[in-house]
């Protein structure tokens, strides 16, 4: 059964014909059996993958954005290092896809360590994506300067006893929070965009308890605020035991990216040149003889 279901996520590539038919189709009905939310992730192909990729990319993304709550949107082409094929880049990218969602799914669940001091659950994520069209993602990360490393040898700990262990005030803290925001937002997104076009954002901070600080998730909220077009900004702490924080940044329902115009553009030309073809496909036999039937 669904009941422990918070909201299905239909993963594809848009520019395979499977992927880019298929995606639509499966939200649509997903939709229409189940109560729970249905949100697409799909990969973008890169303008070297060819004109066709992307005109079948275009035209996915137009109907899937009727079909599912929301689209989430990763752009192989701004991720891919010059002279990169995708294929090399595959691992490397799906990383970075993945990197992104293991922190945000994550939100609202118990861990070892309890709850965090700002909890952000499904239904926060949920409410942040209710506007439907296209959203992204943002993500940066910072070592822990808590604790320090462990080292070997005589030297090694004699030197440790001299030194004080470093600390962060609670003002370090929150600044260290908000620069994560910042890097992660004005960073590179999972389609880059027009950040301040978004109409909803959520904010999470990842990381060790007592690294997390309330004021700089609150001053991180309101930094994030200022800077899109609405005034509905969530945010949150996970805590869970790691060497790093890591900060993930929502925009929800963005108003421009000049990837997907780039795109429609393509779709636009290549959608001409198709029906070209077919005219000088169709007047090659006019003059000849009688076809065998009609």
């Amino acid at each position: 059964g669904t009941h422990d279901v918070d909201a299905f996520v239909v993963i594809a590539g848009l520019g395979g014909g499977t992927g880019s038919g298929g995606t639509p189709v499966l939200c649509r009905h997903l939709k229409r059996i189940y109560r729970e939310p249905v949100y697409a992730l799909g990969m973008l192909p890169a303008p070297e993958e060819g004109r066709l990729y992307s005109y079948n990319a275009a035209r996915s993304l137009a109907t899937l954005v009727n079909e599912a709550d929301n689209t989430f949107i990763f752009d192989n082409s701004a991720w891919k290092n010059e002279g990169e094929s995708v294929k090399s880049a595959y691992e490397r990218l799906n990383e970075e896809l993945v990197r992104r969602f293991s922190v945000l799914f994550r939100a609202g669940e118990v861990g070892k360590l309890g709850v965090g001091e700002m909890v952000i659950d499904s239904s926060e994520i949920i409410n942040t994506l209710r506007g439907g069209g296209i959203s992204t993602i943002g993500y940066a990360i910072s070592d822990v300067v808590t604790k320090t490393q462990k080292k070997k040898g005589i030297f090694a700990t004699l030197k440790k006893r001299m030194e004080p262990e470093t600390t962060l005030t609670g003002e370090d803290k929150s600044a260290k929070i908000i620069g994560l925001v910042r890097r992660a937002m004005l960073g590179r997104l999972t389609l880059p965009c027009d950040y301040t076009t978004a109409e909803r954002a959520l904010v999470l901070i990842a990381g060790p308890p007592e690294e997390m600080d309330r004021k700089g998730v609150e001053k991180s909220k309101s930094w994030v605020e200022e800077n899109i077009s609405g005034v509905e900004v969530r945010g949150g702490d996970y805590p869970l035991e790691s060497m790093y924080i890591a900060a993930v940044v929502v925009l929800a329902t963005i108003g421009h990216a000049p990837r997907i115009s780039e795109l429609l553009e393509v779709a636009k030309e290549t959608k001409q040149d198709v029906i070209k073809s077919k005219d000088r496909q169709s007047t090659m036999f006019e003059d000849a003889i009688d076809p065998l039937f009609e």
